[in-house]
């Protein structure tokens, strides 16, 4: 009984992994489990004694149950068999796509990665590129507002930033999911977007069975008191204006909602502004025709050279900040309230009478967006500028210009954001700087000019403001 048995290199090796394996199944990712599950119960009693808007239980629920609500829903299994029958096709191949599209929409939100790395990461970041302020947050409204009721916060979208600044300064009172688009659909960035809450969404997708799950999943979101995102214009502004809203999340969130049994439904403007857009020049490419289309290679290595020469400037002390970044809460618009004064039922309408009442709504919150963007020293400077491009002037000049355009704006109720006197003039000549920096203005000696080339970029910023001065 004390032979030796010889097994070939092969095998020994695939027994050794299966070992491993066994080992990590059994003893290692259970415990791991245990000690992160532990970690993240500690932080969601810590952080749920200070958010306003508390952490849902729908956000906890494993997030393989979610989708197999999702996939099992009344309103999801109706779809499945009217495609199945139109196209053909076998309930088991129809289902394995809704299961796919299931697992592509559902986050799997985890409070530890969203409070203690992502807060972390996005503060991090948005105060080494911004001088980030809250302009203005209407509080004792915010005080009003039913803690059961679910809280959508609707914003204007200028920046991919948008997502981590929003965040950010939203982490200190509730938790965000986003609607996160398809370019975000990058291992591991899905990963960590996905821990963070967020879902993602195939933007023009004409696909009706993928449609009705991703209506269930808002729908089942809103219902349970998901605190959401949602960036009504739908994409980035290419122009600076504000644009049309869209109206298929809005339409999703209340198709089926009835005042007089669901919870409420507030809608809470946001208005976002910056001094400096880190894609404003790629944006306004889109304008151009004639532009070379840039591959995702070039996209790469443009943003690794920006990387490299910003990582440079800051270790010769020579690295500055891209002005402000500003966000501005407007006051909350319950669902339920409105639908009491304009005699509505939305789960009640057929959808040709719904999508005019929706529609009325989304102008109704992007006007009042329109009304809290903040009114920020590049914009102003951009529209000095532009309306003289071929004088020169010194400083005292656009002081004078920038005071009478901010007096102008402050009285037709523009959000300006505020300042003293004495540190309105220092913005002004850091706006300045940032502007020459970038080759929008050129400086000689103390004379300044705006450059003619460069009046397309000029126009993207002065647009943030142009809402209010559209009567000129």
């Amino acid at each position: 009984m004390a032979g030796q048995i010889t097994i070939s290199i092969w095998f020994f090796i695939l027994l050794v992994i299966i070992a491993v394996l066994a080992l990590l199944d059994r003893i290692l990712i259970p415990s791991t489990r245990w000690f992160f599950r532990r970690r993240i119960n500690r932080v969601i009693d810590e952080i749920g004694t200070r958010l306003d808007i508390e952490i849902r239980p729908f956000q906890l629920t494993k997030r393989q149950v979610l989708i197999d609500r999702l996939v099992f829903d009344a309103k999801v299994v109706e779809e499945i068999q009217n495609h199945a029958r139109q196209h053909d096709m076998p309930l088991e191949v129809v289902q394995k796509k809704v299961v796919s599209y299931a697992r592509e929409i559902v986050p799997s939100f985890n409070a530890y990665l969203y409070f203690r790395i992502g807060y972390w990461f996005a503060k991090k970041i948005a105060r080494l590129l911004y001088r980030v302020r809250v302009g203005q947050i209407e509080d004792e409204q915010y005080l009003s507002i039913d803690p059961d009721s679910t809280v959508v916060f609707v914003m204007n979208h200028r920046s991919n930033m948008d997502y981590v600044l929003v965040a950010f300064l939203a982490a200190e009172r509730t938790t965000l999911s986003y609607a996160v688009g398809e370019w975000a659909k990058i291992w591991p960035l899905q990963m960590l977007i996905r821990a963070m809450g967020a879902f993602f969404v195939r933007r023009n997708s004409g696909n009706p069975l993928y449609r009705r799950v991703l209506e269930r999943y808002i729908h089942m979101a809103t219902r349970e008191g998901v605190c959401q995102a949602v960036f009504l214009e739908g994409g980035l502004s290419r122009d600076g204006r504000l644009q049309p809203p869209k109206l298929g999340l809005i339409d999703y969130m209340l198709r089926r909602y009835d005042p007089d049994k669901d919870r409420d439904v507030v809608f809470i403007p946001v208005g976002i502004n910056y001094d400096r857009i880190l894609e404003d020049r790629s944006l306004l490419r889109t304008f151009d025709p004639a532009a070379e289309k840039r591959g995702w290679w070039f996209v790469c290595r443009t943003t690794f050279k920006f990387i490299r020469r910003s990582l440079v400037l800051m270790i010769f002390s020579r690295w500055r900040r891209y002005g402000y970044a500003c966000v501005n809460f407007g006051a909350p618009l319950s669902a339920k309230a409105y639908c009491l004064d304009q005699g509505l039922n939305f789960s009640r309408l057929p959808r040709a009478e719904r999508f005019p009442e929706i529609e009325k709504l989304c102008h109704r919150l992007m006007s009042a967006i329109s009304e809290v963007v903040p009114v920020l020293p590049v914009s102003l400077m951009s529209t000095i500028f532009l309306g003289a491009m071929d004088t020169e002037f010194d400083i005292l000049d656009i002081e004078d210009r920038s005071n009478r355009l901010i007096n102008e704006l402050q009285a037709r109720g523009a959000p300006v954001f505020e300042m003293s006197r004495s540190a309105r003039a220092h913005d002004m000549v850091d706006a300045i700087d940032l502007m020459t920096m970038r080759r929008m203005v050129t400086a000689s000696g103390d004379q300044f000019k705006a450059v003619a080339a460069e009046e397309a970029i000029m126009r993207y910023y002065a647009n943030t403001i142009g809402h209010w001065r559209q009567d000129e």
